[in-house]
């Protein structure tokens, strides 16, 4: 059930120390202090765009100083993750990441120490819908050129473990697709490769892969969790249970992103300072006219209702952990 919102004028609660708490102590908390958000990868690309962007008008709902980005990128988002699960519940450290992790978790990777159902779930800022991008010199132009391809055709991912990488072995495993992923192209990286024609395509979040469309380098051939007109959806080419099983989970994870969570324990009135400020500049008209300039959706969840997402994904059943854990083959220590 979604958890009910309240202003800054009408919070209500305990403070920390456990006597009743004001509006107004409410709202003094955060001023003179800064806020730092943790954003699991390197600046410039999409988790980065969209945390600044929160962050500015955080800032402002929030009463604090400043929201200072702090990007920790590694392991396909697991080192920023990691430091936002040990860092100290008090309000001043929030984190955006990829819910790719909870493939990670289903495969119960030993590099990750932290617990996803744990989390303190604020909101997440849109669903993030995947597509495959090809290059405009890429001889494959279509899906019926590509599941009738002899040819092994090379799609380039992030990190192994990432939910780019993870989610192109899905994706091609589930429609028997000739596909050699090359791992190690995080973000832009992946698109001048492309560029270059060292790879063919890309499987990835819509959003971010819209502006290379748009700058006419290559072309969307399928989307998975979303609608892109004159392009086919997944679902006219799935044709038993594996491939539905295994396109069923990459779209539970595509209604899931740009996350904001907040380190477990974290004090209920201060989850509820979080959670309406949060909510407030999402429903800001300047943010959301920001984005629309900046092409960037806003597709809004908040609270438990993000929390049960998160948590309906984790809940798989053996036979779809079995199949993930033979698509993908992880090693730890890779």
């Amino acid at each position: 059930m979604l958890k009910p919102f309240i202003t800054a004028l009408t919070l209500v609660g305990v403070a920390a120390c456990g006597s009743p708490s004001s509006p107004e102590q409410a709202a003094d908390f955060y001023k003179g202090k800064n806020v730092t958000y943790i954003v699991s990868t390197n600046a410039g690309g999409g988790y980065d765009a969209y945390a600044r962007l929160i962050g500015k008008y955080l800032t402002k709902y929030l009463g604090a100083d400043n929201v200072i980005i702090n990007n920790i990128p590694g392991a396909g988002h697991i080192v920023g993750t990691n430091n936002l699960w040990k860092a100290k519940p008090d309000g001043l450290t929030i984190g955006t990441f990829s819910t790719g992790l909870i493939y990670n978790q289903i495969l119960a990777r030993q590099t990750m120490q932290f617990d996803l159902r744990e989390f303190v779930w604020i909101g997440k800022a849109a669903g993030e819908p995947r597509s495959i991008v090809v290059s405009s010199q890429c001889p494959v132009q279509s899906m019926q050129d590509m599941m009738a391809s002899q040819e092994t055709i090379k799609f380039s991912s992030a990190g192994i473990g990432s939910s780019s990488y993870t989610e192109t072995k899905l994706l091609a495993d589930a429609l028997d697709l000739n596909v050699e992923v090359i791992s190690g192209f995080d973000g832009t990286e992946g698109e001048m490769s492309m560029m270059r024609g060292e790879v063919c395509g890309q499987f990835g979040t819509t959003s971010s892969l819209q502006p290379f469309v748009d700058n006419g380098y290559g072309k969307f051939i399928l989307t998975v969790g979303g609608i892109i007109e004159g392009v086919p959806n997944v679902w006219d080419f799935v044709h038993d249970d594996h491939a539905k099983s295994a396109v069923s989970l990459i779209e539970a994870l595509a209604k899931l992103g740009r996350v904001t969570a907040a380190p477990p324990g974290l004090p209920e009135e201060r989850y509820d300072t979080l959670l309406a400020a949060y909510k407030s500049a999402l429903e800001d008209p300047e943010l959301l006219a920001e984005a629309k300039k900046l092409g960037f959706p806003i597709e809004t969840g908040y609270g438990d209702e993000v929390k049960q997402l998160v948590v309906n994904a984790l809940n798989q059943p053996p036979e779809t952990v079995e199949m993930l854990s033979q698509i993908i083959k992880i090693e730890e220590g890779n």
